[in-house]
């Protein structure tokens, strides 16, 4: 191909938005495979574990409680849902905000 038209049509990237989704992608990757995370709900009250995004609600966990993500989804929002698990058990939980899930 021509390299000058390779120069043409080069794509311009925000650098911004690629570090975000880079850390946003290694976040979500390094959590999926066992890493710990701690239910961190800041309005005060459990945090709701549901049978999906939206769905019916199992029960609730409390801030602190330890859990690792096994899963991860979109709501028709854009907003990021993981599907948790006690972290010593490995006993599945169900569906909560990410937002409210520190991972480390």
């Amino acid at each position: 191909m021509n390299p000058q038209r390779l120069r043409k049509n080069r794509i311009k990237y925000n650098p911004t938005i690629v570090a975000a989704s880079l850390l946003t992608s290694a976040t979500c990757v390094q959590a999926a495979n066992g890493e710990r995370c701690r239910v961190m709900d800041p309005t005060g009250t459990p945090l709701n574990a549901r049978t999906g995004p939206h769905g019916t609600v199992l029960g609730t966990l409390s801030n602190g409680v330890l859990v690792s993500i096994i899963e991860q989804t979109y709501d028709e929002r854009g907003r990021p849902w993981v599907y948790v698990a006690d972290y010593k058990t490995g006993q599945p939980i169900g569906w909560v905000y990410r937002e409210y899930i520190a991972c480390f």
